[in-house]
């Protein structure tokens, strides 16, 4: 008889539970465990060499404790800067949450596009190097928020952030140049699409905000073989790392994107 998969989640913190519901809408059958290493969030706010000790150290023990058919690294940050160490030095197939800039680009019409990423992120030669590659003749805007994230996990703990901090956070990404004026949006944070309805209302103009995590779930619909049930066999299981157990409040909005309580 097959066996479902067991798909290991890992991001900084809460936003790669974006990315972990629409996986489970591609393997509902698979068997998940969340990571959260909150112990070290933000990833930003670490060198790049500590933050590339760090994750390649827990992610072997990770890896150690819960034996996963697929690791996938929900974490634009993490992803940019160690996941080919991570490749080279496990077995375990890593599906990987890089700025989607190809798709943008494809899509924008008045091609003006813009990154919206953490600091880290955006100063990556990773993602200068997806723009030189992908940008389809694209006029490519790099905005990283220093505060965004955390908004978004605040929302979560049920601590509300007002609308002017969000839309001080989003205002360069909107670029007029008296002819063209941006059109899409990559939201290169997993975290930031937890704020998405906010960003749509908060927006000056309209425009298609991009998010990653339907590709990454079809990716790992592809890597892991055939479905064998149409239902989870348990609610997926949540792990941090600094050993704090959630709130009611933020249990509960993780039970929303699957979580058992």
């Amino acid at each position: 008889m097959a066996i479902a998969p067991t798909i290991l989640v890992f991001d900084s913190g809460l936003g790669g539970l974006t990315v972990l519901s629409e996986i489970v809408k591609a393997r509902p059958d698979a068997r998940y465990i969340y990571i959260a290493d909150d112990a070290f969030f933000p990833y930003g706010g670490h060198g790049e060499a500590k933050l590339v000790d760090r994750v390649c150290a827990l992610m072997g023990e990770l890896i150690a404790t819960h034996c996963p058919d697929i690791v996938v690294l929900a974490c634009n940050t993490a992803s940019t800067l160690v996941l080919p160490q991570l490749r080279a030095r496990f077995t375990v197939p890593f599906v990987g949450t890089v700025p989607a800039i190809k798709p943008a680009c494809a899509r924008s019409l008045s091609k003006h596009v813009t990154v919206l990423g953490t600091e880290a992120t955006v100063s990556r030669e990773y993602t200068r190097a997806l723009i030189r590659e992908f940008s389809n003749q694209s006029e490519v805007a790099l905005v990283g928020s220093a505060h965004l994230a955390q908004f978004a996990e605040a929302e979560l703990h049920g601590l509300p952030v007002s609308d002017h901090l969000i839309a001080q956070e989003i205002a360069p990404c909107f670029v007029n140049d008296g002819e063209r004026r941006t059109d899409t949006i990559v939201l290169a944070c997993t975290h930031y699409p937890l704020l998405l309805e906010r960003l749509e209302r908060l927006a000056p103009w309209p425009v298609a905000f991009i998010d990653p995590a339907p590709a990454i779930a079809r990716r790992v619909a592809d890597l892991s073989g055939s479905r064998i049930s149409a239902e989870s066999p348990i609610p997926a299981r949540a792990v941090f790392t600094s050993g704090r157990p959630p709130s009611e409040r933020l249990a509960a909005a993780m039970a929303r994107f699957g979580i058992g309580r």
